[in-house]
């Protein structure tokens, strides 16, 4: 319990510190979401109408100490400020209707690009000096070292422009009305189907290799050659004994890269014209939208931080030793 304290203070801490980060990195970009307002309607909008926009946006000319309380007050009582790339909507809804497609898009890539990626390269490493040892983390580098940019497109033309196997963008079919029912569900996974599929591919080869070389590692241990020695079915030993244990590192990476798949998206999402906030981060880059990106940063950070502190329970949970070493 102390230690679970222990790091429950140590993430609250990051969290500040992210904060932080959050509210000073935005204002040292040039310009204001006000100005970026009044260049995208190009003098339609009455300079003297600079003020009430400002006013709009919160933006402050009070000293940065200020600001930042007032920032905190406002991110206590959930009022992230209005978006200036989805004017007038608020950050809030705007982050509400664009997260479910990235979050699910990101889940959804990173589970399968995780699993099969740890087994093949369990079986890799339990089968090392075999022909699919010598085929498979080849042929994965060979598509992971290819720019992501280039493998999509690649991806996009043959199989969804030659081949026509899957719709070439958007999230679902514009003649579906968005809800639960089976048409929009159908057309939505349909519609995913090729940007997981091209992200699965990108990524694969560094949970192959990442698991392989930590399995072979663990092949030398002692209750390794001990479990082979008592004669126990391969399968077992392959993954109640060596596989458990080598998994390990491979789970802090899948922690770090479940919060980060959140950006990572963005040329997934630019590529298929997918929607999700990582294109609207994009945008609200290029508008100076200060509570837009705000509001995505934070949102990223917390999946970060989230996904740490499950990696650290599922390492007590996975491993024994950390357990004894923690009590």
């Amino acid at each position: 319990m102390r230690h679970l304290l222990r790091r429950i203070g140590f993430y609250l801490i990051a969290l500040w510190a992210s904060i932080t980060l959050n509210f000073f990195i935005p204002r040292l970009a040039p310009g204001s979401p006000a100005t970026a307002l009044m260049a995208r309607f190009q003098g339609r909008i009455d300079p003297q109408a600079l003020q009430s926009l400002e006013i709009q946006f919160g933006v402050s000319h009070d000293p940065l100490w200020i600001q930042y309380f007032q920032y905190l007050n406002n991110l206590f009582h959930g009022n992230l400020g209005t978006s200036v790339t989805y004017f007038p909507s608020p950050v809030n809804a705007v982050i509400a209707q664009q997260m479910p497609w990235t979050l699910v898009l990101a889940t959804v890539a990173l589970l399968i690009s995780f699993t099969l990626g740890s087994l093949l390269g369990a079986l890799v490493a339990w089968k090392r000096g075999s022909f699919l040892d010598s085929v498979v983390p080849p042929l994965l580098a060979f598509f992971s070292a290819i720019p992501y940019f280039y493998l999509a497109l690649i991806l996009l033309y043959v199989l969804g422009f030659m081949l026509d196997l899957f719709p070439l963008h958007g999230g679902y079919d514009i003649s579906v009305v968005p809800g639960w029912s089976p048409d929009f569900i159908f057309s939505a996974v349909q519609h995913a189907l090729l940007p997981a599929f091209s992200s699965v591919l990108a990524s694969m080869s560094g949970w192959v290799m990442g698991m392989r070389n930590s399995m072979i590692t663990t092949l030398s241990e002692d209750y390794v050659l001990m479990a082979q020695a008592k004669g126990l079915p391969e399968r077992r030993v392959m993954l109640r004994y060596a596989a458990r244990n080598a998994i390990l590192p491979n789970i802090t990476g899948f922690a770090i890269s479940l919060g980060f798949a959140v950006a990572g998206l963005l040329l997934v999402e630019m590529v298929f014209s997918y929607p999700g906030i990582g294109f609207s981060l994009l945008q609200a880059v290029q508008q100076s939208d200060y509570a837009l990106m705000q509001g995505i940063f934070l949102f990223i950070t917390v999946a970060v931080l989230a996904a740490n502190f499950l990696a650290d329970l599922a390492y007590a949970i996975l491993d024994p030793r950390v357990r004894q070493q923690r009590s």
